[in-house]
């Protein structure tokens, strides 16, 4: 005999908000406390500085931020030049501009040669 699933009868606006950050907000923030961390830290960004809340970070330290503009292909490529040089490059930009058109640059410059390179 089968049970029958509970129904949520919960409303939307019956949803308390804990903590009224929003997620970029937060990303903002992981990315300015692991900068102070680690001084190898660098981020590069896709024209999406604003919108991802980085700010912080390029007024902390502004030499180790890179303005890629709208080539998500081409911050990949730099990112993973970057590891050369034992920097760890923070690539930034929306989830499905990361994973699109860039798959060939992950994929080369990034997996095959094992690089330290976030995502």
């Amino acid at each position: 005999k089968k049970k029958k699933k509970k129904k949520s009868n919960m409303q939307l606006n019956q949803i308390k908000v804990q903590n009224e950050k929003e997620t970029r907000a937060g990303f903002g923030d992981g990315i300015l406390e692991i900068g102070h961390e680690n001084d190898q830290v660098v981020v590069l960004t896709a024209d999406l500085a604003g919108s991802l809340k980085l700010g912080p970070f390029i007024k902390a330290f502004p030499n180790r931020f890179v303005q890629c503009g709208i080539a998500e292909a081409n911050m990949i490529g730099i990112a993973a030049g970057m590891t050369i040089g034992g920097k760890i490059p923070y690539t930034t930009t929306f989830a499905n501009f990361s994973t699109g058109r860039v798959y060939d640059q992950i994929r080369q410059s990034v997996a095959y040669s094992n690089k330290n390179v976030k995502i």
